[in-house]
């Protein structure tokens, strides 16, 4: 496959009256005011942000950087702008964070009209999209991912959400944005280690959705490594057109669907919560239960060792976990309680979504405890 040229790229997220564009881009948090203007229906003029009233919600980290370039954008053109910060890392996505963040809108008055932007990685677009979607029955908000995982995933698709101390994101609502700014400058500086938690998920929509892509991966896992812009620009925006297209056919996840995201999910969100949030960072316990719920689909006659080996292989190479940590191995009782909280169990059934082939997966139901169990390593 051709590797296409780095440059502006956009993704339409069809929704009818809800559809938004995810605009990916170099150095496009200079032109925030200029690309918020249209999403917000202010196009005459940045000038006509003057009328527009924005509260930035920003991962403490980026306070000083991408945040503020952000934050200067708008202001120039003249909107009335406040910035919320919130500490760093998962734990963030909490109900006392929500508070503060419900406090800041009361204090800045903030009216229906107040947009909400959340500058940051998944953590922050789940908690300000949570905030927005809950504060006067919702307010429209602008996702500005930071992250690669953030902007292959959780931007796109309008879920939102906190976590409970039992379990990830039991407490959420589905709420679009109306509009998601993708500047792969900001990749540039991202930590090594989550960069490559962002890879599990691109990793992901070759094995759900796509087998030539997961090909395309496969031949250019030099380019991933050293993150050559050429090569992240079309990987980015073909996720997003993966997830899109998802999303778009099932939005609220009432046909089925959109469960295929949830690829290695499963187990991945019982190693995360198990493990301690932020001990296992998102991609990294994906990329584990990708792993495991190969081996599961094996067990069960629908692929090969070929498929699974070749996943493994992908994620080695692009230097992701891909076996169960030994502290983990042995807590199978406490791994089983968490699946069973997982979004996809129902009536006490475990449900797994497998592959059938490389780009194709289904939902499978009535897996046994003790088969699932089987496939830690």
């Amino acid at each position: 496959m051709n590797i296409p040229l780095a440059g502006s790229r956009s993704v339409l997220v069809e929704l009818g009256h809800r559809s938004y564009h995810i605009d990916i881009q170099f150095r496009g948090l200079d032109r925030s005011a200029e690309i918020f203007s249209h999403w917000t229906g202010l196009v005459a003029a940045p000038k006509d942000l003057a009328k527009q009233r924005f509260l930035i919600i920003a991962d403490a980290a980026l306070q000083v950087t991408h945040a503020a370039r952000v934050f200067g954008s708008l202001r120039l053109a003249g909107a009335d702008v406040q910035m919320a910060v919130i500490p760093s890392g998962e734990t963030s996505k909490s109900w006392e964070q929500t508070q503060r963040l419900y406090d800041a809108l009361v204090n800045m008055a903030a009216d229906r009209k107040t947009v909400v932007v959340a500058i940051g990685g998944g953590v922050t677009g789940d908690l300000a999209g949570f905030v927005a979607a809950t504060y006067a029955r919702g307010l429209r908000f602008i996702q500005v991912p930071t992250t690669l995982l953030s902007m292959v995933d959780s931007s796109v698709g309008g879920k939102t959400g906190i976590n409970h101390p039992r379990g990830k994101n039991l407490i959420g609502a589905f709420h679009q944005p109306v509009g998601v700014l993708i500047d792969q400058e900001t990749l540039e500086s991202l930590p090594d280690r989550e960069y490559r938690s962002g890879l599990a998920e691109v990793v992901k929509y070759g094995v759900i959705l796509d087998a030539a892509f997961f090909e395309f991966l496969e031949q250019n896992i030099a380019g991933l490594n050293d993150r050559d812009p050429a090569v992240l620009s079309h990987v980015i925006a073909r996720s997003c057109e993966l997830k899109a297209e998802v999303v778009k056919q099932d939005e609220f996840e009432t046909t089925g669907l959109r469960a295929i995201l949830n690829y290695g999910h499963t187990f991945g969100h019982a190693f995360e919560a198990l493990a301690g949030y932020g001990e296992l960072l998102h991609g990294e316990a994906v990329s584990i239960g990708m792993v495991c719920a190969s081996r599961l689909a094996e067990k069960l006659g629908r692929i090969t060792a070929v498929e699974t080996q070749r996943q493994i292989d992908l994620l080695s190479a692009l230097h992701l976990p891909v076996a169960v940590p030994e502290n983990l191995r042995t807590r199978g009782e406490d791994i089983l309680k968490c699946m069973m909280l997982d979004k996809k169990t129902e009536s006490g059934e475990l449900r797994f979504v497998l592959p059938s082939r490389l780009g194709h997966v289904e939902t499978v139901r009535g897996i046994s405890a003790d088969l699932a169990l089987s496939c830690l390593g």
